[in-house]
């Protein structure tokens, strides 16, 4: 049985308007992580500006930036010299007319171990991803990385336990969720129900699967919605090992690497998947006379 224990940390930040202060920060929260210790280091979603998808203008296209990039190249080199995994979420435009909600995964020794493209894309108020991203076409997989095996989703990818599984199934042992979610002033009554359904959903995948779970969102008011915070991290019982508040805040967390097998061990899920009876879920809806 593995007994090492990997260090995980996750930089809940608010992000302003200015790319360069947002990285700045970014840099300066890594460095601080990895003096706590930290070996793998996850950003929030779309961290290099704030939250454009509130809108749907064109102008916002110029945001994005290609792979490898000035930004994926700044914290190439920060993670060689600091010898960290770090899960960096960039807006990237992949080609002219083609553009992804994506993370990169860069192993310690500055090389990139991995590229995820965000597979769902929601399209709701305030949301409008749709006009933005193309579907990612990464399909699920997690990285070898010096510290063990990421698997990386994107924010709505949380709300779908296939997605979740299929990464695990790769053999994953950590799934990393950069986010950026909130609410609208109209839903604020409505917020610790939102935040409690959003912190269950990702403690089942992790319970499901055997796995550490780390999510990491924004903080603070960005035009029309509030970014709720809570980023946590949780072991594969769905215990929280580590959580923020609704500010700017480095959450660590030691994760036990043993604790995968005794969890699998002990709950058995992955052992009695009846996979010769799982081919409805390769269709939209199942009508009762199908």
């Amino acid at each position: 049985m593995d007994n090492t224990t990997i260090s995980v940390g996750l930089v809940q930040m608010a992000c302003s308007p200015d790319a360069g202060k947002n990285l700045e920060n970014a840099v300066d929260s890594i460095r601080t992580a990895s003096e706590k210790g930290a070996q793998i280091i996850c950003l929030p979603e779309l961290f290099l500006t704030q939250y454009f998808c509130q809108t749907e203008k064109t102008e916002n296209f110029s945001l994005a930036e290609p792979l490898p990039g000035p930004t994926s190249k700044t914290l190439s080199r920060l993670a060689k010299e600091l010898k960290v995994v770090l899960v960096v979420p960039l807006f990237e435009k992949r080609a002219q007319g083609i553009y992804h909600n994506t993370a990169i995964v860069i192993d310690a020794d500055g090389s990139t171990a991995g590229i995820y493209r965000k597979m769902h894309i929601p399209d709701d108020p305030c949301f409008f991803e749709k006009y933005y991203f193309t579907p990612g076409d990464t399909g699920f997989k997690s990285f070898a990385t010096r510290y063990g095996k990421v698997g990386v989703l994107i924010c709505w990818d949380q709300w779908f336990p296939e997605a979740a599984r299929l990464t695990a199934l790769s053999g994953a042992q950590f799934l990393f969720y950069p986010t950026a979610i909130g609410y609208q002033d109209e839903d604020a009554r409505f917020s610790e129900q939102q935040i409690s359904a959003w912190e269950t959903i990702q403690k089942s995948h992790a319970i499901s699967n055997g796995v550490f779970l780390g999510s990491v969102n924004r903080v603070g008011r960005e035009n029309a919605l509030t970014f709720w915070g809570r980023s946590f991290v949780c072991n594969p019982f769905g215990k929280v090992i580590g959580q923020a508040e609704n500010e700017a805040q480095i959450v660590i967390a030691q994760c036990p690497l043993s604790e995968i097998e005794s969890t699998r061990q002990n709950w058995p899920f992955l052992r009695d998947r009846r996979v010769d009876a799982y081919q409805g879920l390769c269709k939209l809806y199942l009508d009762n006379n199908e």
